[in-house]
């Protein structure tokens, strides 16, 4: 393993296996542990579907209560009605009837009231159907939502113990003092969803801490978890060390030619227009543009450099979003000698667009040293994900 020195320490590079698994587990050690992440998020989901299905059921068995009280008091009347009218004959009133222009016809309003009586208990009952049936549902809901936030509780204990016996064994191990077995560790890493490789290899390195653990632990001493890679870790220490000059060179087995500007441009005053001009004249538009991007394209403008940055990428099939969601990249006077150091070393064109952030944190001979590097310690760059680097 290829050793590099920082100051005392002594830091590796850790292959892409054993890294990804040990940024899992440095993750599942701390607060924002994907696991206690997701059953807060449950949790706080079923909470809520607590709160809102209680307040549904009051509603829904008010208006149960009153639908019943509603169809009680129509039944009711609606008899009273139809008995009194039974008894009421139209001619034994027609005298006052006429005289009164009243036009009152005690046959035709029964008749009225056997037919839309029935037909409204009906719909009042069926209401009432409907929010009863409406409110079991809701209750069922409510009451499975009680269940889970219980489970939930339940299962939040388990895995904080399950985060304290994965603390103990990373404390032994980066003690030194490690005396847990290969099934005690695979085990609880079952609990974590771990594949079976993965507990093999999480095993392995918890039992064998110096091949990977201390090195990959000193990289997080002093940074929040999962903030930084290894890669970018010795990027950083390296710019401890006098920087060496280097003018890239392209070589004959290049996939494409690149001119070299061998003279810095004349420096001369931009204005937001002409970088407006610019933009669109290479296809951009403009709205994709935020102001402060403008800015930064005015502060370090190249027509030269914008110019051939752009056509390279076009060359390669490279989308120009690469360039609006990384402005710096338009005036990186390096950018096409990063390029053609990943194109040579066998990277995709789309392997390069998703991952834009290795040609923003490392200049050349950073970015070259990275790779000579991966090589020197077995490693082949091409299969190495360039989110590694």
């Amino acid at each position: 393993m290829i050793m590099y020195n920082k100051g005392c320490v002594k830091m590796a590079i850790l292959n892409s296996e054993v890294t990804s698994i040990l940024d899992k587990l440095y993750n599942l050690r701390g607060t924002d542990s994907v696991v206690l992440t997701a059953m807060d998020k449950e949790k706080e989901i079923a909470e809520e579907t607590k709160e809102r299905t209680t307040a549904l059921k009051a509603e829904l068995q008010t208006t149960i209560s009153n639908l019943e009280n509603e169809e009680s008091v129509l039944a009711e009347e609606g008899q009273k009605l139809q008995n009194a009218l039974e008894s009421i004959r139209k001619d034994e009133f027609s005298h006052v009837l006429n005289h009164l222009n009243i036009d009152f016809d005690p046959e035709a309003i029964r008749s009225k009231v056997a037919t839309a009586l029935p037909e409204t208990l009906e719909k009042v009952s069926s209401e009432r159907k409907e929010a009863s049936e409406k409110l079991v549902k809701v209750e069922d809901e409510m009451n499975d939502a009680i269940t889970r936030i219980e489970e939930l509780g339940i299962r939040r204990d388990e895995a904080v113990s399950n985060q304290e016996r994965l603390n103990r064994y990373f404390d032994l191990a980066l003690s030194s003092n490690i005396n847990i077995t290969r099934e005690e560790i695979t085990s609880l890493l079952e609990k974590f969803d771990f594949t079976e490789e993965e507990q093999r290899e999480a095993a392995k390195i918890l039992m064998f801490p110096e091949d990977g653990l201390f090195e990959y632990d000193q990289t997080r001493s002093d940074m929040p978890i999962s903030d930084k890679s290894i890669t970018e870790v010795m990027r950083e220490a390296r710019e401890e060390l006098p920087e060496e000059k280097h003018e890239p060179v392209l070589t004959e087995s290049s996939s494409f030619a690149i001119p070299i500007l061998n003279n810095e441009p004349v420096k001369e005053e931009t204005s937001k227009e002409k970088v407006i001009d610019m933009l669109n004249s290479l296809g951009f538009n403009v709205l994709d543009f935020q102001n402060q991007d403008i800015e930064k394209i005015i502060q370090n403008y190249d027509e030269n450099v914008i110019n051939k940055n752009v056509t390279i990428a076009s060359q390669l099939n490279i989308n120009k979003d690469f360039f609006v969601d990384h402005v710096e990249l338009l005036y990186d006077k390096e950018l096409s000698s990063k390029l053609e150091l990943l194109v040579n070393i066998g990277k995709a064109a789309g392997d390069i667009y998703l991952n834009p952030g290795v040609l923003t944190k490392y200049k050349y001979d950073e970015l070259q040293n990275a790779i000579n590097l991966l090589k020197e310690s077995g490693l082949d760059p091409k299969s190495v994900p360039l989110m590694a680097y």
